[in-house]
C-alpha cells in the first residue's frame, strides 16, 4: 500500500517488524498526540453542532429557532452531513495535487472554525453561511487527516492498521462526548447562538495544538504528493476566484429570496454523491494512471463501497431521527430535572469510547481469519438491530401516550455505535491498503462519498417521519439492513 507522501521527510518512523510494536506504544508519540488533539477539538464541534442542528432548526421562531416542520429539518440535517461528506471529494484532490496533506488539514481547520463563527452570529442568513462553511472545511480535514495518520504507521498489516483506526476512534471520543454537553447546555437553555459559539472555541484550541504539534508529523513541510503542472495551478486559482464570486452572489440572492430551498438542494447534493464515485471509480480503472494490480484492489474496493452507503444512511440519522424520539418519546425527568434531548448525543461517543479498545483487541485476535466482508455483514446487522429497538421503542410510546425509558434510546445507539466500530477503522483501512500511488487523499474522499450518498439518502427519507408513524418509519430501514446483509453476504465473499 502506498499513500500520499511517501517520499516526505521528517521523524524516523519504525519501519518492518519495528511497525508491529504494541499498539499501546502510539499513545506516547508526539504525532499521535498532534492529531490526536486535532481531530479531538473538530470532534467536539461537529458532535456539539450537530446536537444542536435539528433541535435549533425545530424550534419556534418566538424561541429564537428556524421554526421549521421535523421532516424539513431532518432534510436540512441531511443535508449538511451529506455536504460534509461530499467535499471530502474535492478536498481530497486538493491534498493530493494542490496543498498536500498537512496545509490541506489546516486550512480546513480554519474553515470550521470560521463557520462556527458564522452560526454563532443570531441571523438566518450567517447561520447558512456557517453550514456551508463547516461543510467545506471538514472536505479538506476529513480525508487527508487519515492519510497523515497512515503514513506514521508504514508497513503494518492489515489487522494492525484496522486496529490502530479502532483506537484512533476511541481517543477523540472524549471531546464528542463532552461536546453535546457544553453546547446542549448553552443552546438549549440559554442561546442557541452560544452553543454554536462554543464550537467555534472548541476548533480553535484544535487549530492552536495542530501548529503546535506540525513538526512533528512526517511530510508537514512538503507539498502534494502530485503537484499539478504550473499552467493548470494558474487555471485552477482563476477558476477558485470565479466560483468564489459566483457562490457570494448566489448566497446574496438566496438570502433575499428568503432562504435556501432545502428539497432541491439535498436533490443536488444527493445527485453529485452518486455521480462523482462513479465518475471516478471509472477514471481509475479506464485511465493509464494504474497497472493491473493496482486496479485489482480499486475493483476490490468497489464491492465493500456499496454496502457502506446504506450504514451511512442509517448513521446520518443519529442527529435527526434520534434526537425527534429524545425529544418526543422519551421520558427524561430525573429527580425533578429533565435532562435536554441534545444531552442524549453524547451517549454514541461515550460508546465509542468504552468499546474501541475492545473491537480494537478483536481485530488484532481475527487477523485475516475474518474478512472485510464478513465485518461489513455484522456492522449492518448491528444497525438493523439499533433501528429495531428504536422502532420498538416508538411503537411502545405511542401505545402508551406517553414516553419511554431513555433505555430504548441508548440501547439503540449502543447497538448503532457497534456498527460504526466496523464501518468506520475497517473502511478507513481498508481504503488505505487499496490506495494507487499518488492517490491517497482522493480515496478516502471516495470512502466519505459513500457517507455522503448515504446520509443524503437518509435525510431525504426522513421527511417520511411527518407522514408515517415513526415505529414503522424504523422497522423499515431495520428491515432493509437485515435484509440487505443476508443478501450481500455470499457476494461479498468474494472481496
Amino acid at each position: 500500500m502506498t499513500s500520499a507522501g511517501t517520499a516526505a521527510t521528517g521523524p524516523a518512523i519504525p519501519q518492518g517488524p519495528g511497525a508491529e510494536r504494541p499498539l499501546r506504544s502510539m499513545f506516547r508519540e508526539r504525532w499521535f498526540s498532534t492529531l490526536f488533539m486535532t481531530d479531538m477539538w473538530e470532534r467536539f464541534s461537529f458532535y456539539g453542532m450537530q446536537a444542536l442542528l435539528f433541535l435549533y432548526a425545530t424550534a419556534p421562531v418566538s424561541e429564537g429557532g428556524l421554526g421549521l416542520g421535523d421532516g424539513t429539518a431532518g432534510a436540512l440535517f441531511g443535508l449538511y452531513i451529506s455536504a460534509s461528506f461530499l467535499a471530502a471529494m474535492p478536498g481530497g484532490w486538493l491534498g493530493d495535487r494542490v496543498l498536500g496533506t498537512h496545509r490541506a488539514m489546516l486550512s480546513g481547520a480554519l474553515v470550521i472554525m470560521a463557520g462556527h463563527l458564522s452560526m454563532a452570529v443570531p441571523a438566518h442568513a450567517t447561520f447558512y453561511l456557517g453550514l456551508v462553511l463547516v461543510a467545506c472545511g471538514t472536505g479538506l480535514l476529513k480525508p487527508n487527516l487519515p492519510v497523515m495518520f497512515d503514513q506514521m504507521n508504514p508497513g503494518a498489516s492489515s489487522s494492525r492498521r484496522q486496529a490502530a483506526f479502532a483506537l484512533f476512534y476511541m481517543s477523540i471520543q472524549v471531546s464528542a462526548l463532552a461536546g453535546p454537553l457544553v453546547t446542549g447546555a448553552l443552546g438549549e437553555r440559554v442561546n442557541w447562538h452560544l452553543g454554536f459559539g462554543a464550537a467555534a472555541v472548541g476548533m480553535a484550541f484544535g487549530v492552536l495544538r495542530y501548529l503546535r504539534g506540525a513538526p512533528a508529523l512526517r511530510g508537514a513541510a512538503t507539498g502534494p504528493s502530485r503537484p499539478l503542472p504550473p499552467g493548470a495551478l494558474r487555471r485552477l486559482v482563476r477558476g477558485a476566484w470565479v466560483a468564489l464570486g459566483v457562490a457570494s452572489a448566489l448566497g446574496a440572492a438566496l438570502a433575499l429570496a428568503g432562504g435556501v430551498p432545502l428539497r432541491p438542494a439535498l436533490a443536488l447534493c444527493g445527485l453529485a454523491s452518486l455521480v462523482a464515485p462513479v465518475w471516478y471509480f471509472r477514471r481509475l480503472l479506464r485511465g493509464g494512471e494504474l497497472d493491473e494490480a493496482a486496479r485489482a484492489r480499486v475493483r476490490g474496493y468497489l464491492r465493500v463501497f456499496v454496502p457502506s452507503v446504506l450504514f451511512w444512511a442509517m448513521y446520518g440519522q443519529l442527529g435527526s431521527v434520534f434526537s425527534l424520539f429524545a425529544r418526543e418519546h422519551t421520558d427524561r425527568s430525573v429527580a425533578g430535572f429533565t435532562v435536554p434531548a441534545s444531552w442524549f448525543q453524547s451517549a454514541h461517543p461515550l460508546f465509542l469510547l468504552a468499546l474501541a479498545p475492545l473491537f480494537a483487541w478483536v481485530l488484532v485476535r481475527l487477523g485475516s481469519r475474518a474478512g472485510v466482508a464478513a465485518k461489513y455483514v455484522w456492522g449492518l446487522l448491528c444497525a438493523s438491530c439499533g433501528f429495531a429497538v428504536l422502532g420498538a421503542g416508538a411503537w411502545l410510546a405511542s401505545g402508551a401516550g406517553a414516553g419511554v425509558s431513555p433505555l430504548w434510546l441508548l440501547a439503540a445507539f449502543l447497538c448503532m455505535t457497534c456498527g460504526e466500530l466496523v464501518f468506520g477503522p475497517v473502511g478507513l483501512s481498508t481504503t488505505a491498503e487499496s490506495t494507487p500511488e499518488g492517490h491517497g487523499s482522493r480515496m478516502m474522499g471516495l470512502f466519505y462519498l459513500g457517507a455522503a450518498l448515504g446520509s443524503g439518502v437518509g435525510g431525504q427519507l426522513s421527511q417520511l417521519v411527518g407522514v408515517v408513524p415513526l415505529w414503522s418509519y424504523l422497522a423499515g430501514f431495520a428491515a432493509v439492513a437485515l435484509v440487505t446483509a443476508l443478501v450481500l453476504r455470499p457476494r461479498l465473499a468474494r472481496t
